[in-house]
């Protein structure tokens, strides 16, 4: 445990900073998550919609690399070229 006055401020920082990055971590992976569980093209797309500028507002605060929220916002749309087809057979 820190004795420095500068360094038990910076411990209680670092939690307060740790929580609020982690609660914004488990909101992105939710959005994301509701575009892959989804079966119906069109709501995949305005699931997708919200996803996508979640990942950008996160990549612009530096909470993510832009190369992760480019990855996330390609496997999306993959998911949703794949279902649309699916829909297109039936």
């Amino acid at each position: 445990m820190p004795q420095i006055k500068s360094a038990i401020k910076r411990v209680r920082q670092n939690e307060k900073r740790r929580k609020h990055n982690q609660s914004r971590r488990s909101h992105m992976r939710t959005l994301v998550k509701k575009v892959f569980k989804t079966e119906d093209p069109e709501k995949a797309k305005e699931f997708r919609k919200d996803a996508e500028s979640y990942l950008d507002r996160m990549t612009v605060k530096g909470q993510i690399h832009k190369n992760k929220a480019a990855r996330k916002k390609s496997q999306m749309d993959r998911h949703i070229k794949s279902l649309e087809s699916e829909a297109e057979e039936a």
